[in-house]
């Protein structure tokens, strides 16, 4: 029988797990590297759209100065962790969906976009509402993951067998909008120019494999079809999971390895 890691040591809401584990572990690693390639300069005005916890908010907003940046997110709890964690910079936060972005017109000279815009459910209206903030000439920068990397692919079919075909869904779709083509006509169809792509590898060092696995659990929407499960069922997702990341392992640790695009595009 597996220990109660959900409803003990990550019994917190997912937003609070996302930014304790999620964050230094992948999100922390893309950001530094999303806001190296955005280039900013001292007193741009940046927009961070899907920002979760606000981890490329706060990078940006050290490079580009105090009340230079704006945060945008659908989910209130990770916005409450994003204020809470807001130490330095002073950072103005919005709820709202990347498709209606409450903000005027040709407002910011960047919109950067770390890992969302898979989830969104009509991209090409919310890369339009990127579009209509921007200032003439001004630049958006987004990330996204994929393919899928074994170290996911062997979570996602666990998941599909223990827990079922939604949750192995939300892995899936992490790591579905990757091509770099797909990626092209998205930007361009959205009114974008000087679209560039470039796919490159990352490698990552999680935790050893028991820990990432309820750790990521507990920092997603998978954390509330997770924690419903019997003890049974949880020992028998965590032996399969951890039993096939067992050769992605070493010194005691996981390697995670996975290819990275991001997009440069302006407006016209």
């Amino acid at each position: 029988m597996t220990q109660p890691m959900l409803r003990d040591a990550y019994g917190d809401s997912p937003a609070v797990n996302y930014e304790r584990y999620f964050v230094p572990t992948i999100g922390m690693p893309l950001a530094q590297d999303l806001v190296e390639r955005a280039e900013l300069q001292r007193g741009e005005q940046v927009l961070d759209v899907a920002c979760g916890t606000g981890v490329v908010t706060r990078l940006a907003a050290e490079r580009v100065g105090h009340a230079a940046v704006t945060g945008v997110d659908l989910h209130p709890g990770m916005l409450e962790v994003a204020r809470t964690a807001d130490g330095g910079p002073v950072i103005e936060w919005h709820e709202a969906s990347a498709e209606a972005l409450p903000l005027e017109d040709a407002s910011f000279d960047v919109v950067l976009c770390q890992m969302g815009l898979q989830f969104f459910d009509d991209r090409p209206g919310a890369l339009r509402e990127m579009r209509r903030v921007l200032r003439p000439g001004g630049r958006a920068v987004v990330s996204v993951p994929g393919p899928t990397p074994r170290l996911f692919d062997v979570l996602e079919r666990a998941l599909e067998r223990h827990v079922g075909s939604r949750a192995a869904g939300f892995v899936a779709t992490v790591f579905s909008l990757h091509d770099v083509e797909e990626l092209y006509g998205l930007l361009e169809g959205a009114g974008f120019t000087d679209v560039q792509a470039r796919a490159e590898p990352v490698t990552l060092s999680p935790p050893p494999a028991e820990q990432f696995l309820w750790q990521y659990v507990s920092s997603t929407p998978l954390a509330s079809a997770a924690s419903a499960l019997d003890e049974d069922t949880r020992a028998a997702l965590q032996q399969e999971v951890v039993g096939g990341w067992s050769s992605l392992a070493g010194d005691g640790r996981l390697v995670l390895e996975i290819d990275l695009t991001t997009v440069t595009a302006r407006k016209p």
